[in-house]
């Protein structure tokens, strides 16, 4: 069919190549996800084996230091927990060469995505003969990763991970993250609830829980709903219970959680294991729907975690005003 002419009614035009990659993506990492649920395992829950390597945190580049998001995350823990793998760091082929060393002949590395937008030269021509603002086009595309300890011959400061805190211990972090979070935080009661129409979040005391640092993955998965009010990330927050609104909005809670906790150093757990049923209803009807979930999750955690940095700036600076911006030891 020549490219300036449109199909004739009811001809549906055949996917590109392009097309048929990103359906395939995300047909192929959903049906992993659902068949892990299925099996009655949470990748989003201990992701890793404590203390028998695998090692915990959110998995980042091993040069950069940025974590990975979205969908990313979880591709990642289950690679790493599946292959016991130490350091929740990773590389691609030619930056473990830039660093050095190289991957080990006959590894195999994950496959993960790469979501962005871009002009077309033909949308940009268009627009300036328009006078218009010219459409992006959204692309998805692959790229692998390898993890560090599938490399040889790295920089040794490249490996290594911190140690997360004793799991029934205070989480200083996690309450700053909490207290930054500007949401209004009751503590009492016997139920761990968010109120949209009260914009408020109530957790039991800590003394309620079977296991101290559940409290924290309960405040965690909380305040993440709270991320979803319209003053904050605007999340659609009316799906009544039962409903495959109300399940897709958990979703994003017990992974945003599962994000904060693993960005703090605390292990994640599943809070809500009970909307098992109702996750899979939504996974098997939409494979889009696990990628649009992680992603709302790492932007509500991201959402979080700037506002402790942007709280813990000024006291960073009050602490060494003595050195002025750009000074070396700055």
């Amino acid at each position: 069919m020549p490219a300036n002419r449109r199909p004739a009614r009811g001809q549906r035009r055949r996917p590109s190549g392009a097309s048929r990659l990103q359906r395939d993506l995300y047909a192929g990492v959903t049906a992993s996800i659902v068949a892990d649920l299925e099996a009655g395992c949470f990748p989003w829950a201990q992701p890793w084996r404590a203390g028998e390597g695998a090692g915990g945190g959110l998995p980042r580049n091993a040069m950069t230091g940025r974590p990975y998001s979205g969908i990313n995350v979880l591709i990642l823990w289950r690679a790493a927990f599946d292959a016991g793998y130490p350091v929740p760091s990773w590389l691609t082929f030619r930056q473990a060469a830039a660093a050095g060393g190289m991957v080990r002949r006959g590894e195999h590395g994950v496959s993960v995505c790469y979501a962005d937008r871009f002009v077309p030269g033909e949308e940009k021509r268009r627009a300036e003969a328009a006078g218009e603002e010219a459409r992006a086009v959204p692309f998805l595309r692959r790229f692998t990763l390898f993890n560090i300890a599938q490399c040889e011959g790295l920089d040794p400061a490249l490996v290594g991970t911190p140690v997360p805190p004793p799991p029934c211990e205070p989480v200083p972090a996690a309450d700053a993250v909490i207290a930054a979070s500007g949401v209004r935080f009751r503590i009492g009661g016997d139920e761990a609830f968010y109120s949209p129409r009260r914009d408020l979040v109530v957790v039991p005391p800590q003394a309620a829980f079977f296991e101290p640092i559940n409290w924290y993955r309960t405040a965690l998965h909380e305040l993440t709903h709270a991320t979803g009010h319209a003053a904050r990330l605007g999340r659609d927050l009316s799906g009544a219970f039962g409903s495959p609104g109300y399940a897709r909005e958990e979703l994003v809670a017990e992974l945003g959680a599962a994000f904060l906790c693993a960005a703090l150093g605390i292990q994640p757990g599943v809070r809500h294991a009970d909307y098992l049923g109702a996750w899979l209803e939504v996974l098997r009807a939409d494979a889009r729907a696990i990628f649009r979930a992680a992603s709302a999750a790492s932007r509500a955690a991201d959402w979080l975690l700037a506002r402790l940095a942007r709280d813990a700036a000024p006291i960073a600076q009050a602490a060494s005003p003595e050195l002025p911006p750009g000074s070396p030891d700055g």
